[in-house]
């Protein structure tokens, strides 16, 4: 059985507000053919969220004039828990692409990595409650009205979920509403599925699960199509860190290296797939709206 992928493309995301290298900044980690067809890793840690897009998309492209299908994972929400568009009556009938179209028209990201999430939180919270919730965590400076540094209130019967489907699979996952402090990744996600939706755009891509189904994949699945778009959890896979590594960039590789042993073995298309005995409904929510973490469950 041939691959399903050539180039394995892992992307640690930052919300940083200021160039940064190192811990805690944006590492791509690219693992695909050399010149003598051995499968090689090569890294990058960009400084700001425009030169990582930047730098995507010469990776990206460079795959796509070779005719090599790309896995590109990002560890950062793909979707929001269920109901979000909903809630916010965004238009369209795909929820999930409703809500990367809203985000994308509210984001402000500069060059230099200054960005307005807090104050896109902040709105969206506004729209919902009228209050601070459900996104919470912030800077005391960036207080607003419609955003707190601390969690308010825990989520009840009538609000929107806490938590995805496949936040509680990857057990451990935090929640998109955390937007501050160590393990969140609201920032990220607001920051990111913009520059994940103008990646999809530009070239003949599919996003994972809302465009190919919750479910195995298979070679004909992707006949014609030249990147895969996911969501992964480094977290989930457990790695060595090589000498003089950060924890960032050990993780990218060793997400990596594990798709494509995967991919080797002919066992990566069941992971596009939800594991046996996952509730009916949690499939239908994961591709119309929330996504799932690849591997999770």
């Amino acid at each position: 059985m041939p691959r399903l992928f050539s180039a394995y493309v892992i992307v640690d995301w930052s919300a940083a507000s200021k160039p940064t290298t190192g811990a805690d900044s944006v590492w791509i980690g690219v693992l695909k053919r050399d010149v003598r067809f051995r499968m090689a890793f090569e890294s990058f840690n960009a400084p700001t969220r425009a030169e990582a897009e930047k730098r995507l998309n010469l990776i990206l492209d460079d795959l796509q004039k070779r005719s090599e299908r790309a896995l590109l994972g990002f560890d950062f929400p793909l979707g929001f828990p269920r109901g979000f568009a909903d809630a916010l009556k965004l238009p369209g009938e795909a929820p999930w692409r409703a809500a990367w179209d809203q985000i994308d028209k509210m984001v402000k990201d500069k060059a230099d990595n200054t960005n307005n999430r807090f104050g896109v939180a902040s709105e969206i919270n506004r729209r919902l409650t009228g209050g601070p919730f459900p996104f919470w965590g912030c800077p005391p400076r960036d207080t607003l009205t419609t955003l707190q540094p601390k969690k308010q209130r825990p989520h009840g019967p009538g609000d929107l979920p806490e938590f995805r489907h496949a936040d509680l699979a990857a057990k451990g996952a935090a929640s998109i509403w955390k937007l501050y402090y160590n393990g969140s990744v609201g920032g990220q996600a607001i920051l990111g599925m913009p520059v994940a939706r103008r990646l999809k755009l530009a070239r003949a891509a599919r996003v994972w699960p809302f465009e190919t189904g919750f479910r195995k994949l298979t070679e004909a699945d992707l006949e014609g199509v030249g990147l895969v778009i996911a969501e992964v959890y480094p977290s989930l896979i457990k790695g060595t860190a090589l000498p003089g590594e950060v924890k960032d960039l050990t993780q990218v590789r060793t997400t990596a290296e594990h798709f494509a042993r995967l991919d080797e073995a002919s066992k990566l298309g069941d992971l596009f797939g939800p594991a046996k005995g996952t509730a009916a409904d949690a499939v239908l929510d994961a591709e119309r709206e929330e996504g799932w973490i690849l591997g999770a469950g």
